[in-house]
């Protein structure tokens, strides 16, 4: 997609930190929005920053929950007639030690942060698919998927099945003209902090983290950390340049080394049985790769 003017991007989480700063970049851009988030207090006040009312739609959704997300699909195109782009981007920054976690902290978790991109998926889509103009999908893992972090296994597992799922269905679209992109930012200013305020009462029976989810809700957000203006305008590049990777923070680049070679070094050193490879060949490799590795 070498352009996003008059455009349509239906982004969730799309009312605070990076979901707006992504909204901020395609509107800028030229592209219709479409923000969907669980709290009304944000949707309100990213209404604000939008000179033209015209371009941009305003849903609450909760994104585990199919039928509205159908409901809010088809709002979609009925105001703008299409839907080129999906970003999602719903989450939170649900996680502890393994000590302190209860099905509930697993249940909420992974329900929004993969099931949520699912419902995405199934829901939206099909819209994307059915005006044959092609289009992009975006899936906002982190750089926790890519260099894990220690006593984070809800928040890790999510991001590192983005990334997973990401690079299992670019091959399957790209006959389509749909891109798709994983998302990988590092620490950026938003307010993942207050994960706390949207957990629903169902799952705050079986969880010891609600005490952890107050004190996250008092950690101040660092000066250092990227913008999420910035961030939307790096992602709003990647879409335009089609890439797999969205990355942010050169930072980690050694991290993320660090654990390839590690990879790499755990291959048992014994030579290739040459008839079996013959025969697992369409397992061997992706060509999703050959474009970034030959550049």
């Amino acid at each position: 997609m070498k352009d996003v003017k008059g455009k349509t991007a239906f982004i969730t989480g799309g009312a605070s930190g990076i979901g707006l700063g992504i909204a901020k970049a395609f509107y800028n851009a030229g592209a219709n929005l479409v923000l969907a988030d669980i709290r009304d207090d944000l949707l309100k006040s990213a209404a604000e920053h939008f000179d033209d009312p015209a371009r941009v739609l305003c849903l609450k959704l909760d994104v585990t929950d199919r039928e509205a997300y159908a409901a809010a699909a088809q709002q979609a195109e009925d105001k703008f007639g299409k839907i080129h782009l999906l970003f999602n981007n719903a989450g939170m920054g649900v996680g502890g030690p393994l000590a302190k976690l209860g099905f509930d902290d697993w249940d909420w978790g992974l329900g929004v942060m993969i099931g949520g991109v699912i419902n995405g998926l199934q829901i939206v889509l099909p819209y994307i698919r059915k005006h044959g103009e092609g289009g992009h999908i975006v899936n906002t893992a982190s750089k926790a998927a890519l260099v894990p972090v220690t006593a984070f296994s809800i928040y890790g597992t999510a991001k590192a099945a983005m990334l997973g799922l990401s690079e299992s269905i670019r091959g399957e679209l790209a006959p389509e003209n749909i891109g798709v992109s994983a998302f990988c930012p590092g620490p950026v200013q938003s307010n993942i902090g207050e994960t706390g305020k949207i957990r629903p009462d169902k799952f705050k029976k079986d969880t010891g983290l609600l005490e952890t989810e107050v004190q996250l809700a008092e950690r101040p957000v660092s000066d250092l950390w990227m913008s999420a203006e910035e961030c939307g305008e790096r992602v709003l590049k990647g879409v335009l340049n089609n890439d797999l990777y969205i990355l942010t923070h050169p930072e980690f680049k050694k991290g993320v080394e660090e654990k390839f070679n590690a990879i790499l070094k755990s291959f048992p050193d014994e030579p290739i049985n040459e008839e079996r490879a013959k025969a697992i060949a369409f397992l061997l490799r992706n060509p999703i790769f050959d474009e970034i590795n030959e550049g």
